[in-house]
């Protein structure tokens, strides 16, 4: 879980995706709409994607994409983002991540 841990530490909103998945593309498209710029990791075009993967997995991502990291803090996927967001609670974590500003 090192490479993931690496991977976080320095960016308010990390999103582990891959290139042909639409529903990682809906979950990056939703967190920009909000006007952070999330850093992205495309696992099928990194050459230790299979690793991150595994570790994300490790961690309790099922299925392994999208992973939400906002504050260094594992988020979950698509259901968890789409539920905050509903409830009007993404917006804050992002606000308290110093990913936007008000």
């Amino acid at each position: 879980m090192t490479t993931v841990r690496n991977l976080i530490s320095e960016n308010p909103v990390v999103i582990f995706s891959k290139t042909p998945c639409c529903v990682s593309h809906s979950i990056i498209t939703l967190v920009r709409k909000f006007g952070a710029n999330p850093t992205i990791y495309e696992l099928d075009e990194l050459s230790n994607g299979h690793k991150i993967e595994r570790e994300l997995q490790e961690l309790g991502c099922n299925p392994s994409v999208p992973a939400v990291f906002i504050g260094k803090k594992l988020i979950g996927g698509a259901n968890e983002l789409i539920t905050l967001n509903l409830e009007g609670r993404l917006k804050p974590l992002l606000i308290n991540a110093n990913a936007i500003w008000m």
